[in-house]
C-alpha cells in the first residue's frame, strides 16, 4: 500500500456491488465510492421515488465518511446520478436535507442504468477533519 493513499473499509455501510474500495484517503481528502440505496443490514435496493433513494444514498456515504474520521457535511464535491432527470427537484429536496447551509459543489448526471436497478447513485470527495 501507498503511504499516499489509505483504503477505508466502513462496517455498517453496504457491501460493495464490485471490485472497489468503499473510500480512499489521500492528502487530506476522502474519495468515497458511488453509493446506490442500499439498505446495509438487508442488502436490499430500498426507496421506490428517487428522492428517497437519494436520501438513502446519501446516509450510506455519511457511514463510510464516519468510518474514515470524517462527516459528509465536510464534502467538497458530490456527483450525483440519475436515470430519470425529471426527477431533479425530488433529488434536490433529499439533497438539501443534507446540506442546509453550505452545500458542497455538484454536478448531476442522466444516466441510461445504474446497477441493481437503482434509480440514484452518488459518489463524493470529502475533507477529511482530523
Amino acid at each position: 500500500m501507498s503511504h499516499h493513499r489509505e483504503v477505508v473499509t466502513a462496517l455498517g455501510a453496504p457491501a460493495a456491488v464490485g471490485p472497489y474500495s468503499h473510500a480512499v484517503r489521500s492528502r487530506g481528502l476522502l474519495f468515497c465510492s458511488g453509493q446506490i440505496p442500499v439498505d446495509p443490514d438487508s442488502g436490499e435496493l430500498v426507496g421506490d421515488r428517487p428522492g428517497d433513494q437519494a436520501r438513502r444514498c446519501l446516509e450510506n456515504l455519511s457511514i463510510v465518511c464516519a468510518a474514515a474520521g470524517t462527516d459528509l457535511a465536510e464534502a467538497v464535491r458530490l456527483t450525483v446520478y440519475v436515470t430519470d432527470m425529471d426527477a431533479f427537484g425530488e433529488v434536490n429536496d433529499a439533497y438539501e436535507s443534507f446540506f442546509a447551509g453550505d452545500p458542497p459543489a455538484r454536478v448531476t448526471v442522466g444516466v441510461a442504468r445504474l446497477p441493481r436497478g437503482a434509480k440514484v447513485e452518488i459518489d463524493a470527495i470529502v475533507a477529511m477533519t482530523d
